[in-house]
Formats: structure tokens, C-alpha cells, sequence
């Protein structure tokens, strides 16, 4: 995804590395881009020397939003094969960095992930002097509260934290869709109707937290059940949604069955549609969550549900304000799914046994 801090990462990574034999390349820069469409590989070795990177030694070429040059990971291996270069890349697709790559450099890259500050790193990025403890008071809980309030509604994306007044935030919010928009979609989807992949956009934006019906989704938007699980896998791929299949203990059964969809930041929610308070905050809890990964949602015909099970041992339902009844549910749900815990989310304050949304 976009703005969530890559490029401040990589160039912190460059500045810190201790040799000289190095170059950083922007390939949002036209110019930069111009330097890989040589068919001859050994000439990009060459304009690589021009710009002060002695391939003859252990050197390092640092490259910044890969996704605008199609042919890089080809390029890469060349490089990488032949001498001794040690790349680090960044990018905003995940299809791009996973599935290109995954031949050429098998067994040779690491790739790391970033996604929009959690709100540990919120409170860092506000220089905050508030230590969320184990237990929480009633009084640590109001005290806490309002800045996790901002985070919700405004998410994690550094640039909109830093940003003072609402209406910087919201302008920040607004322009990061619109470069994922126009970047993502319009330059490197390459779609032939991007008006359809802009309401598909909007109308998942509109249903978040709630299973995502394909066949009801091709009717709305008059296209094909292929061309829209095609738009679902491009915005999954570049980091835009996510889609948690069911639990089920049958994998058949589990890949067959509705996900359900949820934002890459819920400031972006927010700022796109005016969805409930319960459901934003859904959004963020899942996104707390996503780090640890291996997420399920679990629902049975009844309508009786989990919102998300990590790993498959533990449970978490997630309540604007946890009830007693609330927790006394998953209790027997848990228990009945043979999980090993259950966890009621609050945001409000309820006391006993529950975790708030800050403590994720």
C-alpha cells in the first residue's frame, strides 16, 4: 500500500549502510525508469557505473516503487547472477513482489510487509507519553480513549497522524486515495473499465465487515463473476482489502464459502463513506489483528458469530460495549469450537474481563 512509510524505510536503510559503493533510484522518476528499458542487461550495468557504483566490487542498488518497471525482476536476477550486487527493493503490490520474483530470486530475497502504523507506533509517531498497562482502571481507560478514538476514525497512515487540524487529516486521507486510484489502478491495473473497479471500490468501502457476495456484486455493477473476483485479487494484492475466508474445520468447505471484507485503514473508510462507529471499529481491530495473521471469521446458519479467530485457537468478538451476555456467548462458543481462548474487544469501558481495542 501507498504512504505507509516505505520509502522514509528504505532511505533510512540506505543512509545507515556502511559503504559508498551505493545508489538509490526513484522509478516514479521517468528519468530513473528510462535506465532498465535497455534490452542488453550489460548496459544497465553500465549506466549503473555511470552513476558512481563500481560492479566490481560488493555493491548495493537501492530501488523505489519497483511496480513502474515491468520488467525489473528480470533485470534483477541478470544482475544478481552475474555480480556481486545486493538489492533492495520497495513496492506497492504484493502480487508484483511475491509472484514475479518467486522464480527468479527463489530461495534468494526476503520480503517484509508494512501496513499503516499500529497504534503502538501511533502513539510513538504523536510522542505520547501513555503506556497502555495490562490491567485497565476505569480512569486509565478515559484517559486513553480519545487518542484511540482519532486513531479509528483517522487510522494509520504517518502522513495523516502527523497532520494537526481534522481537515489536514481529511485532505491527507482523500489524497492518498486518489494516488492509489490513479496509480494503482489506473497506471498498473490496466483495466478496461476502471469506472467499474472505482464502484466496486466504493461499494465494498460501504460493506465492510460484512461477507462479500460475487454473484450479487457482478448484478450491481453489470460486469461478469470473473471480471470482479479479477478486481477483488488486484485489490487484495496491492494491499487495498483483505478477505478472511470462515473457520471450518473442512478446508474444501472453508475455501468455498463467502469472505468478508475489510479496509487496509479505517481512515480511509471514513473519509470515502459514512459507515457506523461499530463497524469502523471492527475495521481497526482486524487490522490490530492482521499481524499475527492466520485470521478467520466464523458464522453459523443461525446467524450465532465469531468476528475473527486467530489461528484457529483464539476468538475475538468485537463490541462498541461489551455485555456480560456478550462474554457469557463466547464463552460457550469457544468452548463448543474447542478453541483455547475467547476475547470480548470493547471500546467503551465495561470492566471484568475484557480487552480493549488499545490493548491489541
Amino acid at each position: 500500500m501507498r504512504r505507509v512509510g516505505k520509502t522514509t524505510l528504505l532511505k533510512q536503510v540506505y543512509d545507515s549502510l556502511n559503504s559508498e559503493n551505493k545508489i538509490f533510484l526513484d522509478l516514479e522518476n521517468p528519468v530513473n525508469q528510462k535506465y532498465f528499458e535497455e534490452i542488453n542487461y550489460e548496459a544497465i550495468k553500465y549506466k549503473f557505473q555511470t552513476l558512481g557504483v563500481d560492479i566490481s566490487q560488493k555493491s548495493f542498488i537501492f530501488l523505489d516503487e519497483i511496480q513502474n518497471v515491468s520488467n525489473l525482476p528480470s533485470v534483477v536476477k541478470y544482475l544478481i547472477d552475474h555480480y556481486q550486487i545486493k538489492f533492495f527493493l520497495t513496492g506497492s503490490s504484493s502480487f508484483y513482489l511475491k509472484n514475479l520474483f518467486s522464480e527468479s530470486l527463489a530461495g534468494r530475497k526476503i520480503i517484509y510487509e508494512l501496513f499503516p502504523l499500529d497504534f503502538e507506533e501511533f502513539l510513538l509517531l504523536k510522542e505520547s507519553k501513555i503506556i497502555v498497562p495490562e490491567k485497565i482502571s476505569e480512569s486509565i481507560h478515559q484517559a486513553i480513549i480519545p487518542l484511540y478514538k482519532e486513531y479509528i476514525e483517522f487510522g494509520g497512515f504517518p502522513g495523516v497522524v502527523m497532520k494537526t487540524s481534522l481537515e489536514e487529516k481529511r485532505e491527507a486521507l482523500m489524497d492518498i486515495f486518489s494516488a492509489y486510484f490513479n496509480k494503482e489502478v489506473l497506471n498498473i491495473g490496466g483495466f478496461r473499465n476502471n469506472q467499474a473497479v472505482r464502484d466496486l471500490i466504493l461499494l465494498l468501502i460501504s460493506r465492510v465487515g460484512s461477507k462479500i457476495d460475487v454473484q450479487k456484486l457482478s448484478t450491481e455493477l453489470g460486469i461478469t463473476r470473473v471480471t470482479v473476483m479479477g478486481y477483488l485479487a488486484f485489490l487484495e494484492g496491492t494491499y487495498f482489502i483483505s478477505l478472511i475466508p470462515p473457520y471450518s474445520t473442512n478446508k474444501d468447505t472453508e475455501i468455498r464459502l463467502a469472505k468478508k471484507v475489510y479496509l487496509c485503514d479505517s481512515g480511509l473508510v471514513n473519509s470515502i463513506q459514512n459507515i457506523s462507529f461499530g463497524n469502523l471499529f471492527e475495521n481497526t481491530v482486524y487490522n490490530q489483528l492482521r499481524a499475527k495473521g492466520g485470521i478467520n471469521y466464523y458464522q453459523r446458519k443461525s446467524g450465532v458469530e465469531i468476528d475473527f479467530i486467530l489461528k484457529k485457537q483464539t476468538a475475538y468478538e468485537v463490541k462498541t460495549k461489551a455485555t456480560f451476555f456478550d462474554k457469557s456467548k463466547l464463552s460457550r462458543l469457544v468452548k463448543e469450537l474447542k478453541l483455547k481462548t475467547g476475547n470480548t474487544v470493547s471500546f467503551e469501558y465495561s470492566g471484568g474481563k475484557t480487552v480493549y481495542g488499545f490493548q491489541l
